[in-house]
């Protein structure tokens, strides 16, 4: 069961990097005890705090499937819980194909963030996947998929900045960490005057060049599953 509706306040929540293996044979108890039960233990604290009327950020590396009809038990799974999800693509989502076919896959209960940005009651979701940031090993191939995901986040930008709402902006790839204090992609945030930014893809020792809290008037959170201890984090935002 959910929480039951809060006097007809939303809130918005953000949880990463779930890694749902339901329909395949990949265990995340492989990489460590931490992700024991991970599934079990966010559907848990996920009943616990989220009512039917909230929506949930996931911004990306969902599903370990490889294939459609692979993620369909995972899909089940996130469907059978409360809120509204907010989907994203991330770098293991290798099941995603077109916009279009991920909503049909996913459902009603679901919206697919991609080159869009999604109107709420009281803020607007933009955002994309973003990619690696600069670095002296980048491959040729990292700066195109780069620059694109930087035009990608520029065009959901836009989109969110006709709807007249705060923005709000969920990546899978952080913007920004601690040994990259700035990007393409933070400047575009800081542009457009986005409040908060979500993101995801550091785990383990990884968490440590995380950026947390607000880096030239944009407040970031770090929402990986693990760092989060696999519950899902309530954004200060809500509808009045």
């Amino acid at each position: 069961m959910s929480r039951k509706r809060r006097q007809g306040l939303i809130s918005l929540f953000a949880i990463a990097d779930l890694h749902l293996s339901f329909g395949t044979n990949k265990p995340m108890d492989v990489f460590g005890a931490t992700w024991e039960r991970h599934a079990e233990r966010i559907e848990r604290a996920w009943r616990e705090q989220i009512a039917d009327e909230d929506v949930v950020l996931i911004p990306g590396d969902i599903s370990w499937a490889m294939r459609e009809n692979e993620a369909l038990p995972d899909f089940a799974f996130l469907t059978s819980l409360p809120g509204r999800k907010i989907l994203l693509r991330g770098n293991h989502d290798y099941w995603w194909s077109t916009k279009r076919k991920v909503e049909k896959l996913a459902g009603s209960d679901f919206s697919v963030l991609q080159n869009n940005a999604i109107p709420l009651a009281y803020v607007t979701i933009v955002g994309t996947r973003g990619w690696d940031l600069p670095h002296s090993k980048m491959t040729a191939e990292d700066h195109t998929i780069y620059r694109r995901e930087v035009e990608r986040l520029r065009l959901s930008l836009e989109a969110g900045k006709k709807m007249d709402k705060p923005l709000i902006a969920m990546m899978h790839y952080p913007p920004i960490t601690r040994h990259v204090r700035e990007s393409e992609f933070s400047k575009l945030l800081e542009a457009y005057n986005v409040k908060l930014c979500v993101y995801g893809h550091l785990h383990g020792n990884a968490h440590q060049t995380r950026v947390e809290g607000i880096v030239r008037n944009v407040d970031y959170h770090l929402v990986a599953a693990d760092f989060l201890k696999f519950s899902p984090l309530q954004l200060a935002f809500h509808s009045p």
